[in-house]
């Protein structure tokens, strides 16, 4: 019996011109990308020499501010710690005093024998993290000093980021408000200190502070939130062990 082979059918017209054509694509997407990578390297020989100026400047700024760091700014930093050393003795004594507060808080403020007080170190060295605390504790002095606009300025000024001191100088500025009977501001203060930074300390202080400020503008139902607020999350602080009864003054005030 005779044998036959099969003969296999070439692939169709069809599939032929699909092989092409996707030969066709590569080849081209090959050529584009010689031809951007020929166009990038013509454009890098010839912005060569702009390019290389560029990063030497760049070079020369980072090191100028590495040099402005540590020749400028950190001296300045030192000489105006040590500088407030000074003012800080006479504000410490003036806390125990039991007489002469306000000469000790001037002497503080002022200076003295050729030293600077707070107002000479926040304005010399503004720039710096002593300058920055030298308001905290210009506005405090002149807070003790009943001399409210002068403590509210100052006060402003300050800005800080720590636990204690961030809330505290927000508050202190809400008291100067209380003190010159403007209440609806001396609010918005006690709600921004208590809001500031979440502690066991200053929250319930401010936040109570807020709820009595309220109270006294006969918003009672905000007064009621601030005072269930201490309530539900700072039972424990000194403002927490009596806030029931505040609740209940706030409640059937309406």
């Amino acid at each position: 019996m005779a044998t036959y082979k099969k003969k296999y059918k070439a692939e169709s017209k069809k599939d032929e011109n699909q092989i092409d054509e996707s030969e066709f694509e590569t080849a081209g997407v090959l050529n584009t990308l010689d031809e951007t990578a020929s166009k990038s390297e013509q454009w890098i020989e010839k912005n060569n020499k702009p390019l290389f100026l560029s990063l030497i400047a760049v070079v020369v700024i980072f090191l100028a501010y590495l040099g402005y760091i540590k020749y400028e700014v950190e001296p300045n930093e030192l000489e105006a710690s040590n500088e407030l050393a000074f003012p800080r003795k006479h504000f410490d004594e003036a806390a125990t005093a039991g007489s002469g507060i306000d000469s000790l808080l001037n002497l503080s403020l002022e200076g003295a024998d050729g030293r600077y007080g707070f107002l000479d170190i926040a304005d010399e060295y503004s720039g710096t993290d002593a300058g920055n605390l030298a308001n905290y504790y210009a506005g405090v002095s002149y807070l003790q000093m009943k001399e409210y606009d002068k403590a509210i300025d100052y006060l402003s000024k300050f800005d800080s980021e720590d636990q204690m001191l961030g809330p505290v100088s927000l508050g202190a500025i809400g008291d100067a408000f209380a003190d010159i009977s403007q209440p609806e501001d001396a609010l918005d203060y006690y709600e921004k200190a208590a809001n500031n930074k979440n502690n066991e300390f200053t929250t319930p202080l401010f936040l109570f502070k807020a709820g009595q400020t309220a109270m006294e503008l006969k918003k009672f139902d905000k007064a009621e939130a601030l005072f269930t607020k201490i309530y539900k999350e700072y039972s424990k602080s000194d403002q927490g062990r009596e806030i029931e009864k505040y609740i209940a003054a706030a409640k059937y005030a309406n």
